[in-house]
């Protein structure tokens, strides 16, 4: 089913993953710091909170468990948010759902209603605008170390980024729902107009990530990972689930109207300015909330966790004589370029790059044929709202299966049953029954929902499994680096492949026109349209999708055995394995 594999939006408190804006407290410059005095009691005791402590023989700090204090032992019963940090948790809610929103458009509900107009080919040029979610490493380490003294480390750029997509919003509601009427012809201003939208999104969740770290306190750092899952989830549901069931005539006609017409609640254009004044509305909110709270100032995570931030005031200003930003810059990168040029990160990037190759039809294709073969919008919304608390659910039990010694065994599981998903959809799609009038039988709509939530549970397996195997084995002394890398790559395995399923599935199909005066060989989405208008026939001689798929199961069922060898061996390397040489 198509989902948002390439970007996992999930977090999990048991992994709380770091980005390159999100320092590591293990750092050997705290370690300095500590050498030379710099760290008062206060600040002491904040490094050496429970949410820092190293686990795994000494690998990646990982969050706060739930059921343990900042400086004291266990506590029964389930963690709790403190009071004097929900206005900022609400925030960061808010700030992921707005993010969320274009996730949801570009990754969801934009490819669907293009795929009415435009062939798959064309549908796989629109998959370019989400690449920026998947390559954001390039200038995330950009984000994290320039900035405005004036607006803060984190301000200075959300503010202006927010702004920039709330104008864009409004720009494209205006004239969105020309283009749609002709998508083939606008295909790159569409494209482009949403992959300008998915870069300020991925430059937005870099800042909000890093200040996610600074503006709650220690002990409720793991509600980060919290706030991110449910407001990204909530962005991506209601620009995909609500977004395509209100904006259907035939769902408001039949549950919220009493008078039929041939129009939804909205149309793309109205919900896309909604969003964009919303967007400006928070980003003039946002203005006005400081950001490091009041009973924060002077134990700023980043402060802490680099040694040059011990030069900065409790805004975030740098005092004289400690712009070291580029200097800092250039060591990020050049960190990345080290934990490259590790034999076993070789490999490993190898496995991550062509893992889920084995399931990109299914997971790229599969729901956009369902709607082809007349499984309608308002079904297939159904289909996702009932994932949407599975996948809280699964969520949590992923990340308990995966805390073990092994964590590519969940993963290498989940990779079977990712392949048994899309063996089960192929099968589906090859038995679908011809529908009229949108209506399906109920057997075959409870098939559809299991294996969708199938599907998702496993995809939910790996991307937890991965993160924990990710925490073990990153290098401590740049663990933001070192994590981000490898999870980027992981994005990118699940986002190069698309452009060309989709090319595959347009190249291997076949299909003819037959009208009462000639039958004709389609070669585009065009001229089928054509056909339809002139109340002609379109004959499918040799589904690609059928074919496309195939060649994904059979190439991933081969991977797997490759990928099992390589990944029981990885995940009995020892730590050094893994470090970088100084």
């Amino acid at each position: 089913m198509l989902s948002i594999p390439s970007v996992r939006v999930q977090s999990h408190s048991s992994t709380l993953t770091m980005d390159v804006h999100k320092r590591s407290a293990s750092s050997p410059k705290v370690s300095a710091m500590e050498e030379k005095g710099h760290i008062d009691p206060i600040h002491e005791n904040f490094v050496n909170h429970a949410t820092f402590d190293e686990e795994n023989d000494g690998l990646l700090p990982t969050s706060l468990p739930r059921n343990a204090t900042p400086s004291g032992p266990a506590l029964s019963g389930p963690a709790k948010l403190p009071r004097k940090d929900l206005l900022n948790f609400i925030v960061l809610i808010v700030l992921y759902t707005l993010q969320g929103v274009p996730v949801g458009l570009a990754f969801g509900s934009v490819p669907f209603i293009l795929k009415g107009k435009v062939s798959y080919s064309q549908v796989g040029i629109f998959t370019l605008a989400s690449y920026p979610y998947s390559l954001k490493l390039l200038w995330s380490p950009i984000v994290d170390a320039i900035y405005s003294r004036k607006l803060g480390r984190r301000k200075s750029w959300i503010l202006p980024v927010q702004l920039v997509s709330g104008f864009t919003l409004l720009y494209l509601g205006m004239v969105i729902n020309d283009l749609m009427e002709d998508p083939a012809k606008y295909l790159s201003k569409i494209t482009f107009c949403f992959f300008l939208l998915v870069f300020l999104c991925a430059t937005q969740d870099i800042a909000v990530d890093g200040w996610a770290l600074t503006c709650l306190s220690p002990e409720s750092l793991p509600f980060a990972s919290t706030a991110q899952t449910i407001g990204m989830n909530c962005g991506y549901f209601l620009s995909f689930t609500v977004f395509l069931a209100l904006s259907s005539p035939d769902f408001a006609n039949k549950y919220l109207r009493k008078v039929p017409i041939d129009k939804g609640l909205f149309d793309l254009g109205g919900y896309l300015a909604f969003w964009g004044w919303l967007y400006l509305a928070v980003t003039l909110v946002m203005y006005f909330i400081p950001e490091e709270p009041p009973h924060l100032r002077g134990r700023s995570f980043d402060k802490l966790s680099t040694s040059h931030y011990k030069d900065e005031d409790y805004h975030n200003r740098p005092n004289e004589g400690s712009q070291r930003y580029f200097h800092d810059l250039k060591h990020v990168y050049s960190s990345m370029i080290q934990v490259l040029k590790l034999p076993n990160v070789q490999t490993f990037v190898v496995i991550l790059l062509f893992a889920k190759l084995g399931f990109q039809a299914n997971e790229a294709a599969t729901n956009l044929k369902l709607l082809e073969k007349g499984f309608s919008k308002e079904d297939l919304s159904i289909t996702v709202l009932i994932d949407f608390p599975f996948e809280m659910i699964f969520g949590y039990y992923a990340g308990r299966w995966s805390s073990g010694k092994s964590p590519l065994r969940p993963w290498l599981f989940g990779f079977a049953g990712r392949l048994v998903a899309a063996l089960w959809a192929h099968l589906i799609l090859l038995s679908f029954p011809k529908i009229e009038n949108g209506q399906i039988s109920f057997k075959l709509f409870l098939l559809i929902i299991v294996q969708h939530l199938l599907g998702s549970f496993m995809s939910t397996i790996q991307f937890v499994s991965l993160c924990a195997f990710h925490t073990k084995i990153a290098d401590p002394a740049i663990g933001g680096t070192y994590m981000t890398t490898l999870n980027t790559l992981s994005n990118y395995g699940g986002t190069w492949p698309r452009l060309i399923i989709f090319y595959l599935i347009d190249k291997f199909t076949v299909a003819t026109c037959k009208t009462p005066a000639s039958e004709y060989y389609l070669n585009s989405e065009e001229q089928k349209q054509e056909c339809i208008g002139a109340n002609g026939t379109v004959h499918i001689i040799r589904d690609g999708y059928f074919y496309t798929s195939a060649i994904c199961l059979t190439a991933g069922v081969f991977i797997w055995f490759w990928v099992k060898r390589k990944a029981t061996y990885l995940q009995t390397l020892p730590p050094s394995a893994w470090r970088v040489k100084k």
